[in-house]
C-alpha cells in the first residue's frame, strides 16, 4: 500500500510539473510574477542565512580548534578545515535544509490558502493554466537566487570564523587566512552551486505540489507545509548523498 502510493504521487508529481513548465501565457505578466518571487523567496531570506552562517561559522572554527590539539597539525588546519566544511556541506546542504521549512512552508500555505479559498478554481474556469501561473515563477525565482543565498553564506560563515580569530585568542587571524587560502580547490564551490541549483528546485516543486492539492480547510493547509518541509528535507538529504557521489568521486 505504501509503495503503490508512493508511485501515484510521483507520477502526479510528474504531470504537475509538465503543466508547471509550459510557455506562459503572458510574458509580462510571468515576468512581473518572477520579480515579486525573487524579492518574497530570495531577498527576504538574506538576513536569515547571514544570521545563521555566522554563528556556525564561528562554532565550526571553535570545535575545529578544540578538537585538534596534536602539536603534528598545522595551526592553519582550523582555517582550512573550516572553508571546506563550509563549502561542501553547510552553504548547500545544510542551508536548503533550513530554507526548506522557511521557503517550502511558505509557498506550500501561499498555494493551499488559494485552493481552499478556490482562488485556483477560478484561474481555472477563466482558462488559465493555474500551475504555470502560480508555480514557474516561483521554481524559477528561486533557483535564480539560490546561488547569491550561497555565495552569501559562504562568506558569512567565512566572516564568523575571523570574528573568533579577531575577538579570541583561540587562533591567530594570519594563521585562519593562511589555513583558508591553503590547498584551495575550485571545484568544490561549483560542487556547491550544483547542489544548491537542485535543492532549489525539489523545494519550490515539492512545496507547491503539496500546496496545490490541498482538500479541506486551514488544518489541511497547516499539515500540507508540514508534509512540504518534511517531503523535500528527505530529498535533499537524498540527493545530497546521490551528487556527492557523481561529483566527488
Amino acid at each position: 500500500m505504501i509503495i503503490s502510493n508512493s508511485f501515484a504521487t510521483l507520477g502526479r508529481y510528474c504531470m504537475f510539473m509538465g503543466r508547471v513548465f509550459t510557455l506562459p501565457d503572458k510574458w509580462r505578466v510571468s515576468g512581473k510574477r518572477f520579480v515579486n518571487e525573487v524579492a518574497k523567496l530570495g531577498l527576504d531570506s538574506i538576513p536569515l542565512v547571514v544570521v545563521i552562517s555566522l554563528f556556525i561559522g564561528a562554532v565550526i572554527a571553535i570545535q575545529m580548534q578544540i578538537n585538534i590539539v596534536s602539536p603534528l597539525v598545522p595551526s592553519y588546519s582550523v582555517g582550512l578545515a573550516t572553508r571546506d566544511i563550509v563549502l561542501l556541506e553547510f552553504s548547500n546542504s545544510i542551508l536548503c535544509l533550513i530554507l526548506a521549512g522557511k521557503v517550502g512552508s511558505n509557498i506550500a500555505s501561499e498555494i493551499g490558502t488559494m485552493r481552499v479559498t478556490e482562488q485556483i478554481d477560478a484561474l481555472e474556469i477563466m482558462g488559465v493554466n493555474s500551475c504555470n501561473f502560480l508555480v514557474l515563477p516561483k521554481v524559477s525565482a528561486f533557483i535564480f537566487f539560490m546561488p547569491f543565498l550561497v555565495i552569501i553564506s559562504i562568506f558569512s560563515a567565512f566572516i564568523g570564523g575571523a570574528a573568533v580569530a579577531l575577538f579570541t585568542d583561540i587562533i591567530p587571524m594570519s594563521r585562519y587566512i593562511y589555513g583558508l587560502q591553503a590547498l584551495f580547490i575550485e571545484w568544490y564551490v561549483w560542487y556547491g552551486l550544483i547542489k544548491s541549483l537542485v535543492f532549489a528546485f525539489i523545494i519550490a516543486s515539492v512545496a507547491s505540489y503539496f500546496g496545490y492539492y490541498v482538500k479541506g480547510g486551514a488544518l489541511q493547509v497547516g499539515r500540507a507545509s508540514t508534509n512540504a518541509v518534511v517531503c523535500s528535507s528527505i530529498l535533499i538529504l537524498l540527493f545530497d548523498v546521490l551528487l556527492t557521489k557523481l561529483l566527488l568521486q
